[in-house]
């Protein structure tokens, strides 16, 4: 279940199950008995629960909740957002079914409780937390008490993961337990909101799958799921040229490093053959410390082109350690002229931060596939400051660049202009010098191999986080292509 719903996907999801015969009380019946099954599950002995309601749908949840709760046995405490009797619809039916008391929501509710369910807001927030419900967020963040959140942590967007109001006082609770509803959303796995949620529990509350169909997602969780249908394993039949021939561009003498970082990530994410492109200054360093991967030499955008003449080298990657200025530009305009596949990254992106109109047109009208993969601040230099979700960020990008967007980071977004998706499994030690360039050269043995850009991009993210993962605590960029084999193992033989 690899699709995530915005808010307004997934109230349409919601529309289409009633209008499909599903009773609306039945889908809040549904959701209210999971959260309540999730705490009896994981606390069977906490004796207190107190559940913090707001005057919404997520509010009806947590009335729910609160009487399977009182149905297993435990003590429970309830207090509500506002008042009763201006409860609607489903939510109001809900808090009819309770028996039970019903308190003002107040921090007081948090005394003598083990087990507190957040059903204030989740996606249902258009603002930042004020008053009495920002005080019970402040008191539950810093009591020592186990949380579980319905559907999303309240003061967090579960579209854009972003703490609403955040730089203005706003704030969102800590949960330790989210538990959520037919597919999960981004805000679920987008920074900051996938720290806010702890673990995520996808709940069947009855939505049939079909209605997926109907609303069309183009929002998606990284994962083998998305690109292993195309994933170009190797054949018996078949032999290093049917995988490709990346061409990797080196920098000058004294910046030849991320270029041979990205050479070895290519040549060991399965390029049948990866050529190293060394300015003459650095032919020496880089001869020297180069086997399976070839290096021929060139000086200048005609050089390079003349090493690209070869047809059968159909994917080349600019920009780690090249150096921002006018050489670089010369050869990434020859580049996107040619008929390969372009991956750019690091100082290939910054060199157009002043003119990125040029870029775009050197890309517009090409038939081969090009991704670029900046961080944020490259992202920035590039596109300006556009407003939104890091996914709404990534897919203006696209549109404008006409490539695949690789906006890199501890939640990737990889986007062609239509489709996001969003990767989750970065560990922090990939916060290492050069392992962009390694990502980048995952990305160009895809391309080569004939994978599309969007494709390519998001399985060389998740093979990259796998890889750190695999690798633990301790990773060094060199390290990465070395733990690249075992992740191709586990996914050749179905282990994913």
């Amino acid at each position: 279940m690899h699709e995530l719903l915005t808010n307004e996907e997934m109230s349409e999801a919601d529309r289409l199950a009633i209008a499909a015969g599903v009773d609306g009380r039945d889908l809040m019946e549904n959701a209210g008995r999971a959260v309540a099954q999730e705490v009896a599950r994981r606390f069977p002995d906490a004796g207190s629960v107190a559940v913090l309601c707001g005057p919404g749908n997520n509010g009806g949840d947590g009335f729910v909740a609160a009487r399977h709760l009182v149905e297993r046995g435990y003590s429970v405490s309830l207090g509500l957002l506002g008042e009763r009797d201006r409860l609607s619809g489903d939510a109001a039916a809900a808090a009819r079914d309770w028996t039970g008391e019903v308190s003002e929501l107040d921090p007081s509710l948090l005394d003598g409780a083990e087990v507190v369910i957040d059903a204030l807001f989740g996606a249902g927030i258009a603002r930042r937390l004020e008053g009495v419900a920002a005080a019970c967020v402040a008191a539950l963040n810093v009591a020592p008490l186990a949380v579980v959140a319905v559907d999303v942590p309240s003061g967090i967007d579960g579209t854009s993961g972003q703490v609403m109001g955040a730089g203005e006082g706003g704030i969102a609770v800590d949960a330790d337990v989210t538990v959520t509803f037919f597919r999960r959303k981004p805000g679920h796995v987008l920074l900051p909101g996938r720290l806010h949620c702890g673990e995520v529990v996808l709940a069947d509350i009855g939505i049939d799958g079909s209605a997926l169909a109907e609303i069309g997602p183009s929002i998606f969780s990284n994962g083998p799921a998305l690109w292993a249908g195309s994933y170009p394993w190797p054949s018996l039949t078949g032999h290093k040229y049917d995988r490709g021939h990346a061409v990797v561009v080196s920098g000058p003498a004294g910046a030849t490093g991320a270029g041979r970082l990205a050479a070895r990530g290519a040549l060991r994410a399965g390029a049948g053959l990866v050529t190293l492109a060394s300015p003459p200054d650095a032919f020496a360093t880089n001869a020297a410390q180069l086997s399976a991967v070839m290096i021929a030499e060139f000086d200048g955008a005609d050089g390079l082109m003349e090493i690209m003449r070869d047809e059968r080298k159909n994917a080349c990657l600019i920009g780690p350690g090249a150096g921002v200025g006018a050489r670089t530009r010369d050869c990434v305009e020859a580049l996107l002229s040619s008929r390969a596949a372009i991956v750019l990254d690091a100082d290939a992106l910054t060199t157009f931060a002043d003119e990125p109109d040029a870029l775009f047109a050197a890309i517009g009208g090409r038939t081969a596939d090009v991704v670029l993969t900046p961080h944020e601040g490259e992202f920035v230099r590039l596109f300006g400051h556009i407003e939104g979700s890091k996914f709404a960020r990534a897919r203006e990008g696209a549109r404008r660049a006409g490539a695949t967007v690789l906006l890199k980071g501890s939640d990737s977004v990889i986007s062609d202009g239509q489709r996001c998706a969003i990767n989750e499994n970065a560990p922090p030690w990939l916060a290492t010098a050069g392992a962009g360039d390694v990502l980048a050269g995952f990305a160009i043995a895809h391309l080569a191999q004939g994978m599309h850009a969007f494709e390519a991009a998001a399985a060389a993210t998740w093979m990259h986080g796998a890889a750190a993962q695999n690798f633990g605590p301790g990773l060094i960029a060199e390290d990465l292509p070395e733990a690249l084999p075992a992740v191709l193992h586990a996914l050749w033989y179905g282990a994913e």
